[in-house]
């Protein structure tokens, strides 16, 4: 097991794009006995309309069904991932409020799955997922399989999203202590005012530490800066 992740993760830390990682992790996931996988990650920029993020070796004709149908919006997987941590295994149970999508799954030879979500302190959601056409997922594979499963997800999410932070979404400083001092306060409901006469500083000097986050975390006022550093862990 040791030199079986040992090796992986070499061939991912070469890998030079996000695709490349990707790549790396689907050969992880058919070495594992699986045909095919998806890694989806929901970036938190914004709360009404968060951006979603697909990577897929299954079959071109059904990734192409599943933008079309917006199966994103019923898939019980992404349920299910967006709220747990805990691994699951595809059956009918699961997808008994969503049939169709099922039942066209399962025609494109998708039909055994496994899928595991991983949540980061920058509130990114990612999920794993693994396919293959037959052969169900029996208790000894998954007790066998279980830690190297669990590697492939932690691995792949700390990968991929370490590739589109860098080449896609430009990073954001981390904010000051005083900064957050000032972040918290501002929650709370306080004033310019009032938090100079808690900080025992000038209200210009608190509106100061106001301004810089709104630049950094590119948002438009106040409460804009307070959610969205809220929402990246950066106040915790």
């Amino acid at each position: 097991m040791a030199s079986w992740t040992r090796e992986l993760l070499m061939r991912i830390s070469k890998a030079r794009s996000v695709e490349a990682a990707f790549e790396q992790i689907d050969i992880g996931a058919r070495q594992l006995g699986f045909e095919c996988c998806a890694y989806g990650v929901r970036l938190p920029s914004s709360f009404t309309r968060p951006k979603t993020l697909i990577f897929s070796s299954y079959p071109p004709s059904w990734r192409e069904r599943y933008a079309e149908a917006d199966y994103l919006n019923v898939d019980p997987t992404v349920a299910h991932g967006i709220r747990s941590l805990q691994p699951l295994v595809w059956s009918d149970r699961l997808f008994c409020g969503a049939p169709q999508m099922w039942y066209e799954a399962r025609s494109f030879g998708l039909r055994v799955g496994w899928a595991q979500s991983c949540f980061d302190a920058q509130g990114r959601i990612g999920m794993l997922s693994l396919s293959r056409s037959c052969d169900r997922l029996g208790r000894m594979e998954l007790l066998a399989h279980d830690p190297l499963l669990r590697w492939l997800v932690n691995t792949a999410h700390l990968a991929l999203t370490t590739h589109l932070s860098e080449h896609q979404y430009p990073a954001i400083e981390p904010l000051t202590r005083r900064q957050i001092e000032v972040l918290r306060w501002t929650a709370d409901g306080k004033t310019s005012e009032e938090i100079a006469t808690i900080l025992a500083i000038s209200a210009r000097t608190v509106n100061f530490h106001i301004r810089n986050p709104i630049a950094n975390l590119r948002v438009n006022n106040r409460n804009s800066a307070i959610a969205r550093s809220s929402r990246l862990g950066l106040l915790d």
